[in-house]
């Protein structure tokens, strides 16, 4: 990957002649250290090495000296360490005097610099040229040139969607100042890595806690190194969309190591993005990681009971589903989204408690086939039918097995349009549908034809179905970032386990994976209310009853700090600090359409 260098001289002849050399300059660089940004031939790492230990030398005899360290508090400026050997060459040249080297070295056989996880980030620190040239992160290609924002103080600490919502959505330079001189400013123009050679950081270390610190230092947090560890993940997207899969995979192996430097939700967001970038480099995608139905079930139920995102999904959609049915006698309910039933309890007690008097509730749950061909669906119909009888209410039951939304057909529901008010519900169904082309008009023609007094509708409220992968990327992890912020609140450190493998199973998708095999396609409101509206359906406003029920419920889930509802033209979001992260919406048949 070549390096592009604004030109002295704008002169076609000169700017020419500068390209060229600049080029031949550059050529040899070892590709995995200049994305980082460090400027070092791959041909010169022995001659490196062999200065580092110099150096090293050199720092430890001084180390015993009174004044050994004098020169460093001297208002000389060092070389921007991205030239490594440069860099080298003017600390020696300042501890001892006396060293000197040639000005062109001879080619040297090429040897691998050993990565350290040990050594911590925040320990290093950077002495760098005012003047210097720019690097700023030039190795990253296209849309990862990112510009991080000043950390805030070292007290305080960052959240992982905090991180990415900085390096997202800032573009200011980092700009170092010393407090005892306002005059003496730099750009810290190689921010986007770390030295990957055991000896340098420990060369850095020595360096800084030794002399005395009256020059201009950056010191690296581990608030800059989140957003460092933000920069090589959108690299390593920026490779994969450019299909530099070489690249891809070095970088993938530094996420692992600048993952291990931070702690809570950055952390654990990095390593699952991290896996799933893996798998898409090295072409390991299906559907989902390899769990079985029982599973799956566990982690939903943790999911469900962990936060209050599906509560939000199930406590909404009851609600309107509830006005809905006001007076009527016998009432239907197409569930997309059965799953285990948890949603349909609190509705039957609804009903039960009604001033008219509980109505014959009649339900059809839709779901896949097991695997081991047990008939799950009908397992939970039975538990149902026992709650309906303890609460005495009139209650009617039938599992419907089917591959996809798309094999319905409205004759086989069973209809009873001269006695029966319908509704459908879909809670985090339909976007799986966007994958296969026509399919979510298919099953809203369907819906058409059973023609529901209203249609229920919960979604991520994300954009995860664009066709640049390097955007989706973007989106993705912003989005699975706050959501794992949000999961901090949870105490039991089991649960909250679960529901970020839950979790992971949906980043692994976003990104391993294309076609057919990536279900996870989530579309925000303003996307799904186009679709609706092509197929002839107008919103229904979910009213202040909804609201106010989500209000109470979020009391629940570390007293509702963090967490925040809105209203958005008749729909309600559920966000984390001001994120908006799942939707529900309610729709009817324009008057036009309905039967």
């Amino acid at each position: 990957m070549k390096r592009e260098h604004p030109l002295d001289n704008p002169a076609a002849g000169a700017g020419k002649s500068k390209m060229k050399e600049e080029a031949q300059n550059d050529a040899g660089v070892d590709e995995l250290l200049a994305v980082l940004g460090y400027k070092v031939r791959s041909s010169d790492m022995d001659e490196v090495a062999n200065k580092i230990q110099l150096l090293e030398a050199v720092i430890g005899n001084n180390a015993h000296e009174s004044n050994g360290f004098s020169n460093l508090a001297s208002d000389k400026v060092h070389y921007n360490p991205s030239d490594l050997s440069t860099w080298l060459e003017s600390m020696l040249s300042e501890f001892n005097p006396s060293i000197t080297f040639p000005l062109h070295h001879p080619p040297l056989p090429s040897v691998t610099a050993t990565s350290s996880s040990s050594v911590k980030f925040d320990d290093l620190h950077h002495v760098v040229d005012p003047l210097f040239s720019d690097y700023d992160l030039k190795a990253i290609p296209g849309k990862a040139i990112l510009s991080p924002p000043p950390p805030p103080p070292p007290q305080q600490s960052q959240s992982s969607g905090e991180v990415v919502n900085n390096y997202m959505s800032k573009g200011s330079c980092l700009v170092s100042e010393d407090s005892s001189s306002a005059a003496k400013r730099m750009k810290l123009s190689n921010y986007g890595g770390s030295v990957t050679t055991t000896a340098v950081a420990t060369a850095a270390v020595k360096v800084n806690n030794t002399a005395s610190l009256a020059r201009p230092l950056v010191v690296l947090d581990p608030q800059e190194n989140g957003i460092r560890l933000v920069h090589t993940l959108m690299a390593c997207a920026e490779a994969i969309q450019q299909e530099n899969m070489g690249l891809a995979e070095a970088l993938v192996k530094q996420i692992g190591f600048l993952a291990t430097s931070q702690a809570g939700s950055m952390r654990k967001v990095a390593t699952y993005f991290a896996e799933a970038l893996a798998r898409r480099v090295y072409k390991i995608c299906s559907s989902v990681p390899a769990f079985d139905d029982n599973l799956s079930d566990m982690l939903q139920m943790n999911f469900y009971e962990t936060c209050p995102y599906l509560k939000f999904a199930h406590f909404t959609a009851n609600q309107a589903i509830l006005e809905a049915f006001s007076g009527k006698k016998k009432v239907h309910v197409i569930d997309f989204s059965m799953n285990q039933g948890m949603q349909w309890p609190a509705l039957m007690q609804a009903l039960a408690l009604r001033p008219e008097g509980p109505p014959t509730f009649r339900l059809t749950g839709i779901g896949p086939p097991a695997p081991d061909n047990s008939d799950r669906l009908q397992e939970v119909g039975w538990k149902l039918a026992q709650f309906a009888d303890q609460i005495h209410i009139k209650f009617e039951y039938r599992g419907f097995v089917a591959n996809s939304l798309t094999d319905l057909e409205a004759g086989l529901l069973d209809l009873k349009p001269e006695s029966e008010t319908v509704a459908v519900n879909s809670v985090l169904e339909l976007h799986r549908l966007l994958g296969r082309p026509g399919a979510v008009e298919k099953v809203l023609g369907m819906i058409k034809e059973v023609n529901p007094v209203i249609l229920t509708v919960v979604e991520q409220e994300a954009n995860h179905n664009g066709p640049v992968f390097v955007d989706r990327f973007n989106e993705a992890l912003h989005y699975y970032s706050t959501m794992f912020d949000s999961l901090e609140t949870c105490e039991n450190n089991e649960d909250k386990m679960m529901t970020e493998v839950y979790l992971g199973r949906q980043i692994c998708n976003v990104v391993a994976c294309d076609g057919v095999d990536r279900i996870e396609r989530h579309e925000t409101l303003a996307q799904w209310r186009t679709r609706f509206n092509s197929a002839e359906f107008s919103p229904v406003h979910l009213g202040s009853n909804a609201f106010n029920q989500v209000r109470m419920l979020l009391e629940y889930f570390a007293g509702g700090d963090g967490y925040g509802v809105e209203e958005h033209d008749g729909c309600l979001m559920l966000g984390w600090h001001n994120r908006p992260l799942i939707t529900t919406s309610a729709w009817q048949l324009s008057k036009k359409t309905r039967c």
